[in-house]
């Protein structure tokens, strides 16, 4: 073989070589969404995208998924309904996604539910309430606690009835979310015979609530179900604090968003004590699960560069916990057919450092794990005291509780 022959020889079974290497590297698994990263939702969204992001980095660590790497193609969404259905489109058509997440939150997520069942796709939903109630698409599995519609409202209810409370008084929110939770709660208070003596919807633009409290307190309720927003949430509280609610009063809270958030926390300190309020994780010994530990010394690193919720309690572990479901399927089907997955999804229990879940046939948990938790020792600009159980104490459900109900709620402020 001459010199000639030989580089030839050579440059072909180089060749040869790279064209083999590269057929055995398959194209990466792409999972799309979008997130709210500004807006209204950019907290929650944030936080939820980051637990995402670790179980990529983990799940990629042990070789991806059926040896293919994960990526994810996240738009921002700026926490607009409007934005979302051509952003799913694009995701769809020009990214080639493999799987699709949904946005965080009620509002962005329901109109892409056409969309998906449509296609007859997968979507792994994200922290909202009952947006296929309507739609009743057999490929949807909601990423949230919630369980059956009521449940918020029945374990609240059932506390303050169980403190003694025979009446109530309901104050929500004039927007979808809110309207919904206060949909079920009057169901609920006519199913264990609660009368409801004030019922109130506010305007999403209120700002001041001294007068609406003050009202409430002539009708001398009970028990007190809020169905708020962060600011609502907040000035709601500061209301309270100034006015009080009587001493009848056994039970106040239940549906308050935002008093999931450290920063919202911190910021009204003692205020929060006394008030019980729904939740989806908390630092209690009834909540750590096969790597729950290792995820949140993971979270608490990365949460500080990304500027993200320091805490993440509310959503960030479920964000990877919906990872994790995926590859449960994915390993046990050994297939990203999206019917496979779903039809795996619906059959069997999954391991997350959630707890377990079990979807029912309409994407919702078959049996809910949402809190009902009791604010109690908070002192004012703290965020390390929110990291030690005993601060948000577990009232239900009965397989997570960690303490009693303290009652009525100016005692317990």
């Amino acid at each position: 073989m001459n010199r000639r022959t030989m580089i030839g020889w050579v440059a072909a079974v180089v060749a040869l070589g790279f064209a083999s290497v590269a057929s055995a590297e398959e194209p990466p698994i792409k999972i799309g969404m979008s997130m709210p990263q500004t807006g209204a939702l950019a907290g929650g969204g944030k936080a939820s995208l980051l637990g995402i992001e670790i179980w990529r980095d983990d799940v990629n660590a042990r070789g991806g998924l059926l040896g293919r790497k994960v990526e994810l193609v996240v738009y921002d969404d700026k926490s607009s309904a409007s934005e979302t259905p051509a952003l799913y489109a694009k995701l769809l058509d020009v990214d080639k996604v493999d799987l699709l997440f949904a946005p965080y939150g009620t509002v962005p997520t329901a109109p892409i539910m056409p969309l998906v069942k449509q296609r007859g796709l997968l979507l792994m939903g994200n922290f909202s309430f009952q947006v296929n109630s309507k739609i009743h698409h057999d490929m949807w599995f909601n990423n949230a606690p919630w369980g059956p519609a009521d449940s918020w409202a029945t374990g609240f209810l059932m506390l303050g009835q169980k403190a003694g409370g025979k009446t109530m008084a309901l104050l929500s929110a004039d927007q979808e979310f809110a309207q919904n939770l206060a949909t079920t709660a009057r169901e609920v208070a006519k199913k264990l015979n609660i009368p409801i003596l004030f019922d109130q919807a506010y305007p999403p633009s209120t700002a001041e609530f001294s007068s609406i409290i003050r009202a409430l307190n002539a009708a001398k309720p009970d028990i007190v179900f809020v169905a708020s927003y962060p600011p609502d949430s907040a000035a709601i509280l500061r209301a309270v604090n100034e006015i009080g609610v009587g001493d009848n009063v056994k039970i106040f809270g239940g549906a308050m968003v935002g008093l999931q958030f450290a920063q919202v926390m911190e910021n009204m300190g003692s205020l929060l004590n006394g008030v019980v309020n729904y939740n989806t994780w908390l630092p209690e010994p009834s909540m750590y699960f096969d790597g729950t530990k290792e995820f949140f010394d993971k979270y608490t690193k990365r949460a500080v560069e990304a500027k993200v919720d320091p805490l993440g309690y509310y959503i960030a572990p479920y964000g990877y916990a919906m990872g994790q479901m995926i590859e449960q399927a994915v390993n046990a089907t050994k297939s990203f057919d999206q019917k496979g997955i779903a039809k795996y999804l619906h059959a069997n229990t999954m391991k997350t450092i959630v707890g377990p879940i079990s979807y029912a046939d309409d994407g919702e948990w078959k049996q809910s794990a949402t809190l009902e938790a009791q604010f109690r020792g908070i002192k004012d600009k703290n965020m390390d005291q929110f990291r030690q159980p005993g601060k948000q104490v577990i009232l239900f459900p009965d397989n997570l509780k960690t303490g009693e109900l303290v009652a009525p709620f100016e005692a317990a402020r």
